[in-house]
């Protein structure tokens, strides 16, 4: 009897247990414990901001309408190839060494002459105020400095960000998507990446500023957060903003909401997801958003210029990024992914015309559709911006297993080498055009005739200009390279890779640090521009490092990139 009452005791004091848990568990915990305050013995201290943008009555206040899913995440197939007894050979490591010693030329001579400034100019030394005065560089470079081993340059940079004042600046607006994808998307990842609460709540911090930029009357906000305007609550969405902007905070705000617990941040983007996929059928070339869209009509038919490029290009990358990010639990990222990456097949990816002995990869580019009344015009002219575009279609067609995507994005990875190849420079201009062949799939013939009539003398066989020449330390080339790597496992995409590096630096270099270029079609010295922005240290030299380290240094498999090249970790 005593031993009958002890199981009954025994099997309540479980069921309260289970009870008690199930009341107090956060609505995201199977996937995202949220933090908690900064510990007493916390090496980083947070300093709050002196205005507290939470104070502020929102003029149109949202009732919640989307939550992150609670299920277990969907499992995907593995983005990574598989690399069966991988040796970190004395060469790569020789390289690795090298491309961090690049870094930490710069990150010395950031700290020395532009501490807590947003960018070091790196010819004349000066310190230059591009994103707010908020220190744009150090915190894309959090990140950067804990995956190369720095954690003691990590520690004080960290340090400077928790205690940075987001109403300390000479400006009047913020750039919501740069603000965002560089001094969010960095914060979190630093977080990710360490553990360090403070920049969690330096984050949410910045967050809950960012957020004010949705109080318009549609809840879709403007490019630009304007301070005195969002305390009025006079704000309103933009007629003619660039499409890439309001859809591209998706990646950090739902971050934001997935590491807090709080599911605003994700409601707020994903009402921009709304418009997008209420509209993709509807625009001039279905399936696909244009350049520029009324975010306050809700409309696209106004804009009949669609890329991947400047103004767009961050909308399509976050598309699979996002059905990552969420553990495959919101479909419709993928629908919108596959629908839209149909029309740029057909219409935005060309092959290139370029002698046979030039082209072994049959390399592809990715250019420009313009919609008129009675046809489509299609712009061969490509820009560094899109070679992104070939880490897209890798990824894309890993996950939602397209094998035919991920040969097209080997073949635009490719395309992006051979054109730093190409110039004396060894670098890639800015924009750039190239003869086009005819068909994506018949034979691509060279035809000298057509070449004399479109080719550009003086530049390689198979381009029609160079007609932005300047190279300013971009990362989407070597960013399509590495991610393809370490998707196909072919090594010969790290000797391309190397190349590259090896023309950055011999074109780019100065006293200081390295320095954007004006011309990547020059023979000899090249004339320094004086500018190196944050996202040379963020993007550019990080997948530098990380092509030349181990494949599990921030695996394909354990994070998703955002589009500042800050890893974020995917749901378990």
């Amino acid at each position: 009897m005593i031993q009958g009452r002890r199981i009954v005791r025994t099997f309540f004091a479980v069921v309260l247990f289970l009870l008690v848990v199930a009341l107090f568990r956060p609505f995201d915990s199977p996937i995202h414990p949220p933090p908690q305050p900064s510990r007493p013995d916390a090496k980083i201290r947070f300093k709050p901001s002196s205005f507290d943008w939470t104070t502020v009555r929102q003029r149109y206040p949202a009732k919640l309408i989307h939550s992150l899913p609670t299920s277990s995440p969907k499992q995907f197939p593995p983005v990574q190839h598989h690399f069966r007894d991988y040796t970190h050979d004395a060469t790569t490591v020789k390289r690795q060494e090298a491309v961090r010693n690049a870094f930490e030329k710069s990150w010395k001579s950031y700290r020395k002459h532009a501490w807590l400034r947003d960018e070091l100019a790196p010819v004349s030394g000066e310190g230059k105020t591009t994103f707010g005065g908020w220190a744009a560089t150090l915190v894309d470079a959090l990140d950067t400095l804990w995956i190369m081993g720095l954690h003691d340059e990590f520690l004080s940079a960290a340090t400077a960000a928790a205690q940075l004042d987001w109403a300390d600046t000479t400006v009047t607006s913020a750039n919501l998507f740069e603000t965002t994808i560089r001094h969010l998307g960095g914060l979190l990842s630093a977080y990710d990446l360490s553990g360090e609460r403070a920049l969690l709540e330096k984050a949410t911090e910045l967050g809950n500023m960012l957020y004010m930029a949705f109080d318009t009357p549609n809840r879709m906000p403007g490019f630009w957060l304007n301070f005195k305007d969002a305390k009025r609550g006079t704000q309103i969405a933009g007629t003619n903003d660039p499409s890439a902007c309001p859809a591209s905070l998706s990646l950090e705000f739902t971050r934001l909401s997935q590491l807090t617990g709080d599911p605003k941040f994700y409601d707020a983007v994903s009402r921009v997801t709304d418009l997008l996929e209420r509209t993709q059928s509807s625009s001039k070339l279905p399936g696909m958003w244009p350049k520029l869209i009324s975010f306050r009509e809700g409309t696209l038919n106004h804009e009949s210029g669609f890329t991947l490029g400047a103004l767009a290009d961050s909308l399509y990358e976050y598309l699979p990024k996002m059905a990552i990010l969420l553990g495959g639990q919101e479909p419709r990222y993928e629908k919108m992914h596959r629908a839209a990456m149909e029309v740029v097949v057909e219409h935005l990816v060309f092959r290139p015309m370029i002698p046979a002995e030039d082209n072994p990869h049959d390399i592809l580019f990715v250019g420009d559709a313009f919609v008129r009344s009675d046809k489509i015009d299609h712009v061969p002219e490509s820009q560094h911006l899109s070679c992104f575009v070939g880490g897209m279609f890798g990824l894309g067609g890993k996950v939602f297993n397209l094998p035919e995507h991920v040969d097209i994005g080997e073949r635009i990875a490719r395309g992006c080498g051979w054109a730093y190849d190409a110039f004396p420079t060894g670098l890639m201009p800015e924009i750039f055009g190239l003869v086009r062949c005819g068909s994506m799939k018949e034979p691509c013939v060279w035809d000298e005739e057509k070449w004399e009539k479109e080719g550009a003398r003086g530049l390689k066989k198979g381009f029609s200009n160079a007609r932005d020449p300047r190279y300013i330390l971009r990362p989407e080339a070597i960013e399509s390279v590495f991610l393809l790597y370490r998707m196909t496992g072919k090594e010969e995409l790290r000797e391309v890779a190397w190349h590259m590096f090896e023309s950055v630096m011999k074109s780019t270099e100065t006293k200081l640090a390295y320095s954007a270029i004006a011309d990547v079609t020059v023979k000899g010295e090249t004339r320094r521009l004086d500018s190196m922005e944050s996202f040379f240290l963020a993007e550019t030299l990080k997948y530098f490092y990380l092509m030349f380290s181990p494949p599990d240094v921030i695996s394909l498999d354990e994070f998703v990139f955002n589009t500042e090249a800050h890893p974020f970790r995917r749901p378990k």
